[in-house]
Parts: C-alpha cells; sequence; structure tokens
C-alpha cells in the first residue's frame, strides 16, 4: 500500500449548487447529504480506508487553504496543494503527479473530485484496489465507468470494447461530453456505454508519459520544479508555473487522445452530485416526494419537491409540484427541478446585473 496515493481536487466552485454553494464556501465544505460531515470530509475518509493517510493530498485552490485546514486537520501542510488560479483539471493532475513522482516515483495515484456521493462504500474500496492494482502492472490510463441506471444528460459517457476484457478491465473507445436525451437514450440501449465519473487510476510514470506526448508544455512546465517539490520553495514555483498554463480539462487534453485508456465498468451507488436534482433523487422523501431539509418547514398542498432552509427559520410553502425551493440568508432560489439546470444562466446575469456579493 505504501505505493498507493490518492489526489482529491477540491478547488471547484460548484456553481450548478447554488445559492448554497458560493465561491467563498463551495458544495465540497457543505454537508449537503445532511449527514454531520461535509462532502471533502466524506470523500477523504473514503480513502483514509484504502490507502495511508499520509498518501493523501488534496488540491484546492489558494482561496480554500484555510478550509481544508479546518476540515480535515490530519493533513499535514505538505499534503494541500496550492493553486493559485482555476485552470481546469489538467494543469491540477500534472502538478499533483510530478509532486508525487518526486515522492515516490513508484506511485499508483487515484484522481478523484472531492464531492461526489458514494453509497455503497465496499464495493468502491474493493474497485478502487482493483483499478490501482492494475495500473501498477500496466502502462494504462485507467477511469471509471458507471454502469447507467437511466438516460441522464448531465453525465458524460464512456464507449468501451466489450470484447476487450482484461478480468473486468475493457479498452475505451469514445468519450462523448454530456449528450441531448435522444442520443443519451440510445447509448443506454446499446449496452456499450457508461457514464464518465471522473475518477481515475495510473502509474505516475503512466500519465507524465501521457503529458510529455499529448500535453508537452505543461509538463516541461511542472517538470522545472523537480527540485522544488516539497521543500519551502514549492509554491513560489508553483504560482509561476500556473501563470503559464493553458484552462485545459485532462479529459479533452489528454484522455481523448490517448490509446492506452481503459475502464473498470463500476456499481458502488455512485452520484456527482452535480446538481440540486441530483441531490433531490438521493434524498430521503416523504410520502407525497417532497425532499425536506430544515427543522421548520410545512409543505402544505406540495409535492415532488426539494425545499431546504435554516433550522430557525420557518418556512412555509403551500401549492407547489415539482418544485427547488433553497433558502440561505441572503438569497431565497424557487425553480422548477425540471429547469434547474438553467441556475448556471441566473448566476450569470445575477453577476451581470447584481454584482457577486450574492454568488
Amino acid at each position: 500500500m505504501k505505493n498507493y496515493y490518492v489526489a482529491i481536487m477540491a478547488g471547484g466552485i460548484g456553481s450548478r449548487f447554488w445559492p448554497k454553494s458560493r465561491v467563498a464556501y463551495p458544495k465540497q465544505f457543505l454537508d449537503i447529504l445532511g449527514l454531520g460531515k461535509s462532502l471533502i470530509q466524506l470523500t477523504y475518509d473514503r480513502f483514509a480506508d484504502i490507502v495511508p493517510k499520509e498518501n493523501i493530498f488534496v488540491v484546492t485552490n489558494d482561496s480554500y487553504v484555510d478550509l481544508v485546514k479546518e476540515q480535515l486537520p490530519e493533513l499535514s501542510d505538505n499534503q494541500i496543494l496550492n493553486e493559485p488560479s482555476r485552470q481546469n483539471t489538467a494543469p491540477c493532475v500534472a502538478y499533483a503527479a510530478n509532486k508525487i513522482k518526486s515522492l515516490n516515483p513508484n506511485a499508483c495515484i487515484v484522481v478523484a473530485p472531492s464531492d461526489h456521493l458514494i453509497v455503497d462504500t465496499k464495493a468502491f474500496e474493493a474497485t478502487i484496489l482493483k483499478g490501482l492494482n492494475y495500473t501498477a502492472a500496466n502502462k494504462a490510463l485507467l477511469t471509471l465507468g458507471i454502469v447507467p441506471t437511466r438516460p441522464d444528460t448531465g453525465y458524460g459517457y464512456i464507449q468501451y470494447y466489450k470484447e476487450h476484457d482484461d478480468d473486468g478491465v475493457f479498452k475505451v473507445k469514445t468519450f462523448t461530453e454530456k449528450p441531448n436525451l435522444k442520443t443519451a437514450e440510445e447509448f443506454i440501449e446499446s449496452g456499450d456505454f457508461l457514464w464518465n465519473s471522473g475518477i481515475f487510476v495510473w502509474h505516475v510514470n503512466s500519465i507524465i508519459k501521457a503529458f510529455e506526448h499529448y500535453l508537452p508544455d505543461m509538463q516541461e512546465i511542472f517538470s522545472e520544479g523537480e527540485a522544488l517539490y516539497n521543500t519551502a520553495e514549492e509554491q513560489s514555483f508553483i504560482n509561476k508555473a500556473y501563470s503559464k498554463c493553458v484552462n485545459i480539462s485532462i479529459d479533452y487534453g489528454i484522455l481523448e487522445k490517448a490509446d492506452n485508456v481503459y475502464v473498470i465498468p463500476s456499481e458502488f451507488g455512485w452520484s456527482d452530485l452535480g446538481t440540486w436534482e441530483s441531490l433531490y433523487q438521493h434524498h430521503d422523501k416523504d410520502t407525497v416526494g417532497n425532499a425536506l431539509s430544515g427543522q421548520a418547514i410545512m409543505a402544505i398542498d406540495s409535492s415532488n419537491s426539494i425545499i431546504m432552509a435554516p433550522n430557525n427559520k420557518l418556512v412555509v410553502v403551500q401549492g407547489l409540484d415539482g418544485y427547488c425551493v433553497i433558502d440561505t440568508e441572503d438569497v431565497l432560489l424557487i425553480c422548477r427541478r425540471d429547469k434547474e439546470q438553467e441556475i448556471k444562466q441566473y448566476t450569470a446575469e445575477i453577476k451581470k446585473t447584481k454584482g457577486e456579493s450574492f454568488l
């Protein structure tokens, strides 16, 4: 296990979970599930059962370093990778890979978001260990694909070659970004597609070699700090390195181009908790389909709605069917559940007309 590492990505702002998720306090730091722990704390706990705690690193934005320290006091300062700017996931992965390689050139690394829901932790642990063992023995870039349960348009999809079965590991054929409903239905019907979980596993040498081939300029930037990683000079080097990086995702920059990408079809009760609708699907509901979070909510003649409010506030809702009602200290959102994908548009308009204080 000493060669197994985890890099948790925790720099996003969770804009589709507005108004609970805010730029200053995004969703990974919220107890959005009402379990007494934030999403990043739940993510850390899952991985602490799989790899040594000292091998868990968190990559986050400069704005959230103090939040990470507050919520995960077990981490040393060297386990918190401070990104000076948001440059998408490729620089995040390159930074983590080069830093971890300087500690252990034999490392196999899991890269995972900080804000996903995993219901079956035992199945998750078994799948992660399977991926780590596979990438330790094979020069593979591995992703976990989720066996789909519905034609969801909110996820990316992975098509794989079913005939290439290496003990439950399959070669990837194509990646597809969020499709329309008709295409998603065709994907599900074919049986050849999985949801893209955004959880990756690879040997550190395999991912660095991929950077050298597909994003050579980025790898050159991070390799220049080889002697500075895990020293007092690391942060000042990283601040300069990020200023030179292009904004690109690891999916687009490498995985969609590489020919050694593999997938494990997985079932462990996964959701990316990307939207209020996804939270509604996983939330406990009353007899008429309301998901309620708050100690003083009265839902009268209302059904199939998600209603969240502070515990100290009385909220009375009458006559709503299929709505999101999200009440915070300074913002109240009321919108139809089937329109909540438009929240990003709302926040863009708010930024333009009301400023950033409500974001």
